[in-house]
C-alpha cells in the first residue's frame, strides 16, 4: 500500500552510458521524497548502481549495448554484440514483465529512454511519461545548420528516437541549451543535477591550473601523449580506470566525489559529446572542449551547441593543436557561461509533479 494522493511508479533506465542513471537517481530520490512508491527496470552498470542507492526496488533486465572503435561507434560490432545477446536478453525481460504482471499494477510508467518500461506502459495502457536528452533532436527546433557529412546520421537518430518511445503522455527534454518545443506535449527543462554538483557550485571554490579529460572510448590511443605534448598545462583524465602519474597528465580512477571536485575546480573541460557532463560543466561555469564520437549524432549537437553558445570549442577529432585552439580562448568562452543561469533541480521536479497531478485527474493529451 502507498500513501494517500502518492503513486505506484516503474522507472525504466538503459545501462548504454550511466549519465541516465545518474539523473534518473535524482528524480528517482525526489519521488521517493513524497511518498511514491517507485520500481526501477535497469541493467548492467546502471542496475548496480541503482540497486546499491535503492535496495530491493530494482529489476534486473538487459539492455543494448555499443562498441567503440578508435573514438568511433562501431556499428557492425555493436549489432554483431546485439544479435548474440539477444535471445538470452529477450528471455530475461520476458520474465521481469511477467513478474510486473503479478503484482500489483504502477499508476504511472517513467522512461529515461528505455523501451522495456515503455512497451510494459503501452501494452497496459498505464499513464507514460519520457525524460530524457535524446527527444530534443526529434521534438525540439535544434538552432544549428547539419552539414553535409551529418546528414545521414542525422535522418539515422531522428528515425531511431522517434521510434524508441512514440506516444507518450508527456515528454521533458532535458537542454543546456536554447531549443524551443516544436511539438505537443514536449517540456524543455534543464539539465538534471545531482546535488554534489550544486553543492559544489554552492561553494564558490576558485578555478585551479589543471584541466578535466574524461574519456568514454578507450580505444583513442593517442589521447595521453598528445595531452604531454602540450606544455605548460596539467590535465587529469578519467575514464581509463588507472592510477599513474606521467609528467603533466594524472591518471585517476574513477570517485564521484573526487571527480565532481576536480571538475569544479577546474579551468576547463576535455571530453567527448556525452550530454551529463556538458552540462555540468556549463552549470559549473567551465568552458568545454568537445570531441564527438563519430557516428554519434547526438554528441554532435552537444559540441555544436556548445560553439553556438560560446562555451567551449567543438573539433571532429582529438589533436594536441585543437586543445591548444581551446586553450586559447578560455577568457573568451568564460564571459559568455557566466550569462547561464540554472539555480537547481527545481524547474524539473514541478514538471513531474505536474504530470502527476494531471494523471490524477486525468488530463493527460497523448501525442500524435
Amino acid at each position: 500500500m502507498v500513501a494517500c494522493g502518492a503513486m505506484r511508479i516503474l522507472y525504466g533506465v538503459p545501462s548504454e552510458g550511466m549519465g541516465h542513471a545518474t539523473r534518473s537517481k535524482v528524480v528517482i530520490e525526489h519521488l521517493l521524497a513524497a511518498n511514491h512508491d517507485v520500481r526501477i527496470a535497469s541493467s548492467d552498470r546502471a542496475f548496480e548502481l541503482l540497486e546499491k542507492a535503492f535496495p530491493k526496488r530494482c529489476f534486473r533486465i538487459e539492455g543494448l549495448h555499443l562498441k567503440y572503435d578508435r573514438g568511433s561507434v562501431d556499428k557492425s560490432a555493436s549489432f554483431a554484440h546485439l544479435m548474440a545477446n539477444a535471445p538470452e536478453g529477450l528471455v530475461t525481460n520476458v520474465q521481469q514483465y511477467m513478474r510486473l504482471w503479478t503484482e500489483e499494477l504502477p499508476d504511472v510508467v517513467i522512461s529515461d529512454f528505455e523501451s522495456f518500461t515503455y512497451y510494459f506502459a503501452k501494452l497496459r495502457q498505464i499513464p507514460l511519461l519520457s525524460i530524457d536528452n535524446m527527444q530534443v533532436i526529434n521534438r525540439c527546433t535544434l538552432g544549428i545548420e547539419i552539414p553535409a557529412e551529418e546528414v545521414d546520421s542525422y535522418q539515422l537518430a531522428k528515425t531511431i528516437i522517434k521510434a524508441k518511445v512514440p506516444f507518450c503522455h508527456r515528454y521533458l527534454v532535458t537542454s543546456f541549451f536554447n531549443a524551443p518545443p516544436r511539438k505537443p506535449n514536449t517540456v524543455v527543462i534543464p539539465p538534471i543535477l545531482r546535488e554534489l554538483v550544486i553543492r559544489e557550485k554552492a561553494l564558490g571554490l576558485p578555478a585551479s591550473e589543471h584541466l578535466v579529460v574524461y574519456q568514454t572510448a578507450s580505444t583513442q590511443d593517442d589521447l595521453i601523449s598528445g595531452l604531454q605534448s602540450v606544455k605548460r598545462h596539467r590535465f587529469i583524465v578519467y575514464g581509463l580506470n588507472r592510477e599513474e602519474t606521467l609528467g603533466n597528465v594524472t591518471l585517476r580512477k574513477f570517485s564521484e566525489d573526487g571527480f565532481i571536485r576536480d571538475l569544479a575546480t577546474s579551468r576547463g573541460v576535455i571530453t567527448n559529446g556525452g550530454f551529463s557532463l556538458i552540462s555540468e560543466a556549463v552549470f559549473l561555469h567551465r568552458p568545454v572542449c568537445s570531441f564527438p564520437l563519430s557516428g554519434q549524432f547526438e554528441q554532435f549537437v552537444n559540441g555544436a551547441q556548445i560553439e553556438r553558445h560560446g562555451y567551449g570549442r567543438c573539433f571532429p577529432r582529438f589533436s594536441p593543436d585543437a586543445v591548444k585552439a581551446f586553450l586559447y580562448d578560455l577568457p573568451l568562452f568564460a564571459g559568455y557561461l557566466e550569462r547561464y543561469d540554472q539555480i537547481d533541480n527545481g524547474p524539473t521536479f514541478d514538471a513531474v509533479d505536474q504530470f502527476l497531478a494531471d494523471v490524477r485527474v486525468g488530463s493527460l493529451p497523448i501525442d500524435t
